[in-house]
């Protein structure tokens, strides 16, 4: 009996993960399959013998190297960028002597995380279109960097507060500036709020779609979600390049989490307790 009760919950979550990842195992064993007729007969087998060219063709034909790359870099300097600005941020409120400004500027922040994303589409619409940068990266980028400054700064200034005092007046002793005492004291010491902070960034301009649809409108410079949606229409009746172009989509989120969620969970852990 007591066996188990120890073995129920480790049961349950084994069945949660296996229907998690059904859906995902059918779109792999798909993309590896030649035709359509070969899907319809077997759809969730393994395939007879593994089709790679359906992966050259995704890639090379359908134009999904273009809309990944352009997904790639927008994603990780929006998120870079707005890592560094929200450390900055954090810093200057958690460790600089004007509380009760730092107290409003903070709680003016935080109202930030109230207003959902998608009340703000035409403001943002209209601001991006009077700034002349419509149908140009730029028109993503300074959204999503903007947009996740927020949720970026509550977590870095929670992870903050937790460190000592004491290693910044010795930093102070030794001769330190403000800035050189942020980027070689208290960045190193906030790595894992950092890296979360990063990873949640990335994912969330990884997917994005609402925003990519509508000021993007060149194929050359579309992102990954919105090309997918043409890749779609354009492939729509060969299912083995749609499920290859969705492998595509996932593969960097996979591979994100696979390396890196020890530091997420260490950093969003470290900055809910300490904070």
């Amino acid at each position: 009996m007591k066996i188990l009760k120890k073995a129920s919950p480790h049961v349950l979550l084994l069945i949660y993960v296996a229907i998690i990842l059904f859906p995902f195992v059918f779109v792999l064993f798909s993309s590896l399959k030649e035709s359509n007729l070969e899907i319809a007969e077997n759809p969730f087998g393994f395939p007879t013998s593994l089709y790679f060219q359906n992966y050259v063709d995704a890639w090379v034909k359908a134009k999904i190297n273009v809309y990944f790359f352009n997904s790639a870099y927008l994603a990780t300097t929006s998120a870079l960028t707005g890592v560094l600005l929200s450390a900055a941020t954090a810093y200057a409120l958690v460790r600089m002597r004007y509380m009760k400004v730092s107290k409003i500027i903070y709680q003016f922040v935080l109202i930030g995380m109230l207003i959902p994303g998608n009340v703000l589409f035409i403001a943002q619409y209209l601001l991006v279109m009077k700034m002349g940068i419509l149908n140009t990266h730029w028109a993503l980028f300074l959204p999503y960097t903007a947009g996740a400054l927020p949720v970026s700064v509550l977590l870095i200034a929670a992870f903050m507060r937790s460190i000592p005092n004491e290693l910044e007046e010795a930093a102070v002793v030794d001769g330190l500036g403000s800035f050189k005492l942020f980027y070689k004291i208290i960045l190193p010491l906030t790595l894992p709020a950092l890296v979360t902070v990063f990873i949640v960034n990335f994912l969330g301009s990884w997917n994005e779609y609402l925003l990519a649809n509508f000021f993007i409108s060149k194929d050359a410079l579309k992102t990954l979600p919105t090309g997918m949606v043409g890749f779609r229409d354009s492939f729509q009746t060969n299912y083995a390049l749609i499920c290859t172009g969705i492998v595509f989509s996932v593969t960097p989120v996979l591979i994100l989490y696979a390396f890196l969620q020890e530091k997420i969970i260490e950093g969003v852990s470290a900055g809910a307790v300490k904070g």
